[in-house]
């Protein structure tokens, strides 16, 4: 049913009935509150007997799941109240082409690169591994590279066309980003894209790899591009924070940040997006301690290609693509 509503996620907790979320609002389905042994019977019947074992061990666990000829789902199992919740998030079969997505058509390009650090952010459920997805199914059609993914869990599946890709998963493949980062660089990849990266030892090794001739994709759940780049400086000790702004100043390309809004109509959404791309000025901005400067920098470098949240937001309300209503929240917290 929430395949057939093209619902995003399914919550089923107990003391209330399964809920949808469609188009961004959570919609009950059905009258009838689950109860503790229907979460238990519906997580064991898309668990194998390991991965229940897991959960009783560490009280939560990613997995995907797939129903045929329909979709695939990634799921987050848990105990709440000593209870079992499920979330899961529907992922659709078919991966959308990079151009209908309403990204900047600059990333086809960025994607060209034979090295560095692409970054997409925004919170969770704004759309960033749809993106980066359509980004590498894009490579696969025109480019000759080797690919290789570390997800948890994996979401789309890619098939090679041009491209051979090799896509791992955390926790089953390999026991964790860092570990699967470190790996891939023996596997003579051109591009490694790195689910997230979310703690030092990952972020310090995507550098490096950035560095050494890959083209590095990962993302990051930070609202801005200033706001990425003091995150990833104040994961390193302060006596490290000096290196890594040469370093990230060297292999930074661009940082794409988005949110996706209900359309005027409600029967979609719409992504609202933020770009920075990375130049002498930016580099020196970041080099020189001046990452709250770079806001200033992207309202003004439209030539460049850059851009800010607030001015594609503003551009989707005056094409009465979104209204300004569900946009107001996000200007407020710019400002």
């Amino acid at each position: 049913m929430a395949f057939e509503q093209k619902a995003s996620d399914l919550h089923l907790t107990v003391g209330v009935p399964p809920m949808i979320r469609i188009n961004g609002d959570l919609k009950q389905y059905g009258e009838d509150n689950l109860k503790p042994e229907d979460t238990i019977k519906m997580a064991k019947s898309i668990m194998t007997r390991d991965q229940w074992e897991v959960l009783q061990e560490k009280r939560e666990l990613d997995f995907s799941f797939g129903i045929k000829d329909m979709t695939r789902f990634r799921v987050n199992v848990y105990h709440q109240r000593s209870q079992i919740g499920i979330a899961l998030r529907l992922i659709p079969t078919t991966i959308p082409a990079l151009d209908t997505l309403h990204v900047p058509e600059v990333l086809r390009q960025l994607s060209t690169k034979a090295q560095g650090l692409i970054l997409v952010t925004g919170p969770t459920g704004s759309g960033k591994s749809t993106t980066l997805a359509s980004m590498i199914d894009d490579m696969n059609k025109r480019m000759r590279k080797h690919v290789i993914t570390l997800e948890d869990p994996i979401e789309y599946l890619h098939r090679n066309q041009y491209s051979v890709i090799n896509q791992r998963e955390i926790g089953h493949d390999s026991h964790s980003f860092s570990n699967g980062l470190r790996a891939a660089l023996r596997q003579d990849p051109d591009v490694i894209l790195v689910g997230e990266l979310r703690d030092l030892e990952t972020i310090s090794i995507a550098i490096t790899a950035a560095e050494t001739g890959h083209l590095v994709l990962g993302t990051l759940h930070t609202p801005n591009a200033p706001a990425t780049i003091d995150r990833i400086l104040d994961v390193f000790p302060a006596n490290q924070q000096g290196q890594i702004r040469i370093q990230l100043a060297s292999v930074l390309i661009a940082i794409l940040s988005q949110r996706l809004f209900p359309t005027i109509d409600n029967r979609s959404r719409r992504v609202a997006t933020e770009l920075l791309i990375n130049n002498h000025a930016v580099a020196n901005l970041i080099r020189n301690e001046k990452v709250h400067q770079i806001y200033n920098f992207m309202q003004t470098g439209k030539s460049f290609g850059m851009h800010t949240l607030e001015m594609s937001m503003n551009d989707l309300i005056e094409k009465k693509v979104i209204t300004r209503e569900v946009a107001a929240p996000y200007f407020r917290e710019m400002s």
